[in-house]
């Protein structure tokens, strides 16, 4: 890992600017030594009478995001799988007393969570938001939790379908809500420093760019953001889903989803 300076950068939009965004990011960095964190979370919009819980889904992001940042970055020694676990315990602790968090709509997340030092870049995926890494060599590796994708659509008809049959359930997809054995789901690997020289963390609203629209692969989508950083990639995306007249790429998803994207060159 370089021993020069660190390009840091984070963007985040609404889908809509009259409700509040429910996606969340953050970045950590050491105040001695090298190394930081970066956590991105999608939260998972809720249908109509989402259950008995008092609290939204921005609220749910921020407390289970404010945990992964603290104690990924606070206790090295405990493997991400392990942070991710705590920080949904503490995070469903936090609302217990007060809400049903037995329901399947209980507020919910998707994560990516990677931490760095000058020995190795951990990462962990839950869900369908993504995380790229880079080689010195401009090799482009995205790491992918895809077994929402792998589901056959017609079990997916409807966010009640959802909750009935795939969602954190065997055989379906997992996110991040109030059972702390799901950490064990999430994908996971570590790869020596000096085998990567920039990483990126998107919410599947900044991934449309590759995922819904086509515009170009995941190397391209990092060329992006190293160009134009996260704010020019969902400003592109945003345009993408304007032009979308005919909704020949977005079909029944919404035009405009959270958008969320972090750049880190190391």
């Amino acid at each position: 890992m370089q021993t020069g300076s660190m390009r840091i950068e984070l963007a985040t939009a609404p889908g809509d600017p009259a409700r509040p965004n429910e996606d969340w990011a953050a970045t950590a960095l050491p105040a001695a030594g090298r190394g930081g964190v970066l956590v991105v979370l999608d939260g998972v919009t809720p249908p109509p009478g989402n259950g008995d819980c008092v609290h939204d889904v921005p609220w749910y992001t921020a407390r289970l995001g404010g945990a992964l940042t603290e104690l990924s970055g606070s206790r090295r020694d405990i493997p991400l799988t392990e942070i991710l676990a705590e920080s949904i315990r503490r995070t469903a602790d936090a609302h217990r007393d007060t809400c049903d968090l037995s329901h399947p709509r209980t507020p919910q997340a998707t994560v990516v969570l990677a931490r760095w030092d000058e020995e190795a870049v951990e990462h962990l995926v839950l869900s369908d938001s993504a995380l790229l890494l880079e080689s010195p060599e401009g090799v482009v590796r995205a790491v992918l939790d895809d077994r929402l994708d792998r589901l056959p659509s017609d079990r997916l008809v409807s966010d009640e379908v959802a909750d009935a049959v795939a969602r954190n359930k065997e055989g379906g997809f997992f996110t991040a809500a109030a059972d702390p054995s799901v950490a064990g789901r999430a994908v996971t690997g570590r790869t020596p420093a000096g085998d990567v020289r920039a990483l990126a963390a998107l919410s599947d609203g900044a991934s449309r760019w590759v995922e819904t629209f086509r515009e170009g692969d995941w190397a391209g989508c990092l060329a992006l953001l190293a160009k134009t950083g996260p704010q020019g990639l969902i400003d592109r995306v945003r345009e993408l889903e304007l032009a979308d007249t005919d909704r020949t790429y977005l079909r029944r998803g919404k035009t405009h989803d959270d958008a969320t994207a972090v750049y880190v060159e190391l």
